[in-house]
């Protein structure tokens, strides 16, 4: 699934990386109750991995 909605958003090839942040950001965009990814969704996803 995570590939799929990569690839509507015009992402050809996708790091092996990218599975467990993405499925941080799909769970703050679940809670919230939304079907669209905000940018404020993948910033707190990623502070709370502690990326940033």
């Amino acid at each position: 699934a995570i590939r799929r909605l990569a690839r509507r958003g015009g992402v050809k090839r996708i790091s092996g990386l990218i599975y467990e942040e993405t499925r941080g950001v799909v769970t703050y965009t679940e809670h919230a109750k939304r079907k669209t990814v905000t940018s404020l969704d993948v910033v707190y996803a990623l502070k709370r991995q502690g990326r940033t």
